[in-house]
């Protein structure tokens, strides 16, 4: 049976003072929200991301940031769990609410023949990740600029020769979008936006929809 672990514990600073709590439980929260990532789940990526983060006495969570990551977009969706769980949190009177709270959440994939994956080529991988970033970057860029009208027209073949040698073709936008859906039915909107805008501003209109209807 295919399947996605994920496993989830907080630390804080040494102190037997009571800590927060999140309701219902935060392994169980994460688990069911967890949706992961394309180019990690592709590849095969797998590993331990470190979230640093703080609460209010109202249960917000803020100044989240990854403290230690793997350096792909499983950095980035291990922060957006920390900051969908916000308002959640069940806070002592007494918590110092500047001491940061530790949670090292862990990426585990079962299902996927992963262990078939030669652990060099998923090496490689995470080295790419970063230099396929700031390629779509640059794709995002040039694609905004067209939104704008001040693009060379003469670019743009490049740009479709970059996205097709990077993978982003229609059937990624589309698993994309899927992405996004997920994350409006958790009412992750901010989330499921980004989604939407990375496929437009890669040069799709797949996403035209989705962002009429939920990002306006």
């Amino acid at each position: 049976m295919t399947k996605i672990l994920l496993a989830f514990f907080v630390l804080s600073a040494f102190t037997l003072k009571a800590q927060p709590v999140m309701k219902g439980g935060l392994e169980k929260f994460v688990t069911a929200n967890n949706i992961y990532p394309r180019y990690s789940l592709h590849n095969c990526i797998q590993g331990t991301v470190i979230i640093s983060f703080k609460v209010n006495k109202g249960g917000e969570v803020y100044d989240s940031k990854v403290s230690s990551g793997i350096g792909t977009d499983l950095d980035d969706e291990a922060l957006r769990l920390i900051r969908m769980s916000s308002g959640k949190w069940i806070v002592p009177q007494d918590h110092d609410t500047t001491v940061s709270l530790i949670a090292p959440i862990k990426f585990n994939l079962s299902g996927y023949d992963c262990d078939q994956k030669n652990p060099e080529e998923i090496k490689r991988a995470i080295i790419a990740y970063k230099t396929s970033e700031d390629l779509a970057n640059s794709i995002q860029n040039f694609y905004k600029n067209k939104e704008k009208g001040t693009y060379r027209k003469e670019e743009e073949p490049r740009f479709v020769a970059l996205k097709e040698e990077l993978g982003y073709n229609d059937e990624y936008f589309k698993e994309r979008i899927s992405d996004g859906l997920k994350k409006i039915k958790q009412k992750d909107k901010q989330g499921a936006c980004e989604d939407f805008l990375f496929v437009k501003y890669m040069g799709s209109d797949l996403a035209n929809e989705m962002l009429e209807k939920y990002c306006k």
